[in-house]
């Protein structure tokens, strides 16, 4: 049986994204960008807990994402891949969860859908304008505080960013 907390409030979901200045997050089902301190930042942040995902964003990356449960959500009933999971809809992958706490990675449908769900977003927020096809919400101050601020400068010829990270204002 679920705790009481977990029974009234549902899993904790935070969505985890990268971010152009634009909200671009990617083109032809790709990232348009390689910040490899993204990646790893990526990692810190998924590794241990279910990441939730589109199909699409499933085969971008094209495997599942190690140290993880991987939970793909895909209107297809006869998806299948080893070592992820297949959901039907956001609703079927979050009651997969049991209450866990997950991540939700892509893509930009999926965000869509979940950004009314999360508690949290951790966003990296990239000074620079690329050339995207897909895009992320607009981050609704009156909805999402900034919590935290982690500033990079630009190296070589990448650009700046940061690691923003953002919790849902009380109602």
């Amino acid at each position: 049986m679920m705790p009481e907390a977990q029974a009234t409030t549902g899993p904790r979901l935070s969505l985890v994204v990268a971010i152009d200045a634009r909200g671009g997050i990617g083109i032809d089902n790709r990232l348009p960008w390689h910040l490899p301190q993204d990646l790893a930042h990526f990692k810190r942040v998924t590794l241990g807990k279910p990441v939730i995902m589109g199909r699409k964003t499933f085969d971008s990356i094209g495997r599942p994402l190690p140290g993880r449960r991987n939970i793909v959500i895909t209107r297809n009933p006869r998806w299948s891949h080893p070592g992820a999971e297949c959901a039907g809809s956001l609703a079927e992958a979050l009651d997969l969860l049991d209450g866990a706490p997950a991540s939700i990675i892509g893509g930009a449908q999926v965000f869509k859908e979940a950004i009314a769900l999360a508690d949290a977003m951790v966003v990296t927020e990239i000074d620079r304008v690329y050339d995207c096809d897909t895009f992320f919400p607009p981050i609704e101050r009156a909805v999402w505080q900034e919590t935290a601020r982690e500033p990079h400068p630009p190296e070589a010829d990448g650009p700046a960013y940061a690691f923003v990270t953002y919790t849902r204002r009380e109602a």
